[in-house]
């Protein structure tokens, strides 16, 4: 059974959560959203705003901060509705009130022992037109970007050229090495970022549901009709694909992965190993710098090759597919155990499962001890 990945949207009060909420809700094609809001106060009005889009597959914690419930049993259990096989969910998103700490939430994630739902990255959303002012009276902000895998700068319409080159030089001296930050305005940011969209398969007529959304969408956005889609959230953004029907070195990946640019958003795919004791297929996911393997048995008659999708803006293609050419062992069974630790750093192990102690890094190294490893 494949997990469920759950990222947390974070972000002082005001900085456009709902609305990038929103947006993700309105433009995920065919996937299945299970979305977690966690309103500061009884009057839950951001739940409200979403409720009509998810329907039973939103749960809401009102009341206080999700970060705040006791063991994290609360918020386990909410995620073991939402992992409910009846669902089909393919992605859970929290909303995390404006004044949850979360560093305490992507602590609860990963330590959560259900092995259906896994921690799928922390997304710190800013307000770009007041983000001196919300330092200013949030001196917590500064920790806050520390823990975040990817940065969506948002409001940025509301800011000229040279503030923004201006916050973005703060937030690159605020956030953890290479952590990337992705503009928007009005929370339009691409789902693809975050998860893998699927296709609708549901239609009325002769368009699909998608089709329509994105009818309305340019409707209400003014467009002419000529065709003209460069003010599309993804026309910002290049995509790469790389395949190999040879095996790549898991220590050289890894390097290519600890090196990747800031501008390199997403890598999703499968990559294969051949190290002996590890032949499966290793899916893997990177949003911003969080990083996750899964590895899952090839199906009957499945080509051994790995298939890579990296989606970034202002990246070097041809230098990526250099890198990852670089990658490339044409003797994987030379392989010792060793070479796939920073691999097995990045597996999410349930609970139950006991790893074998030969193959364990330093525990030092293990991903509670280590933030890259979150």
């Amino acid at each position: 059974m494949n997990s469920i990945p759950v990222i947390v949207l974070a972000g002082f009060l005001g900085s456009g959560k709902t609305t990038v909420l929103n947006h993700l809700l309105g433009n995920r094609g065919g996937t299945r959203i299970g979305v977690v809001v966690n309103d500061f106060g009884s009057i839950e009005v951001d739940a409200m705003s979403v409720a009509g889009q998810v329907g039973d597959s939103m749960v809401s914690l009102g009341g206080g901060c999700l970060c705040c419930a006791v063991d994290g049993s609360e918020l386990d259990a909410y995620l073991e509705k939402l992992a409910d096989p009846v669902h089909r969910i393919d992605v859970i998103v929290i909303e995390a009130s404006g004044l949850a700490e979360p560093e305490e939430m992507v602590r609860m994630l990963v330590a959560n022992e259900n092995p259906a739902v896994r921690y799928g990255g922390m997304v710190q959303i800013v307000d770009a037109a007041e983000f001196e002012a919300t330092r200013a009276k949030h001196p917590e902000t500064d920790r806050h970007l520390a823990v975040a895998d990817l940065v969506v700068l948002n409001k940025t319409d509301r800011i000229d050229a040279a503030e923004r080159t201006r916050i973005e030089g703060a937030l690159a001296a605020l956030c953890a090495p290479g952590i990337p930050v992705v503009g928007a305005d009005h929370g339009r940011i691409d789902p693809e970022l975050l998860f893998d969209r699927r296709p609708w398969t549901e239609t009325r007529g002769q368009l699909s549901f998608e089709d329509l959304l994105a009818q309305a969408h340019d409707h209400s956005d003014g467009h002419d009709g000529d065709g003209d889609h460069s003010g599309h959230v993804h026309a910002a953004y290049a995509s790469t694909e790389f395949v190999s029907e040879q095996a790549l070195g898991p220590r050289r990946f890894i390097e290519f992965l600890d090196r990747r640019p800031a501008g390199l958003y997403r890598i999703k795919g499968s990559v294969y190993f051949g190290v002996p004791g590890h032949e499966e297929r290793y899916e893997v996911q990177a949003v911003g710098r969080f990083l996750r393997f899964a590895p899952h048995p090839w199906g009957r008659g499945e080509p051994r090759l790995t298939q890579l999708v990296l989606i970034g803006s202002g990246t070097d293609g041809p230098a990526l597919l250099r890198e990852l050419e670089a990658c490339r062992e044409p003797e994987p069974w030379r392989g010792t155990p060793e070479s796939m630790w920073g691999v097995l750093r990045y597996v999410h192990r349930p609970a139950e499962m006991a790893p074998d102690p030969e193959l364990e890094p330093d525990p030092e190294l293990e991903p509670d001890a280590d933030p890259e490893g979150f």
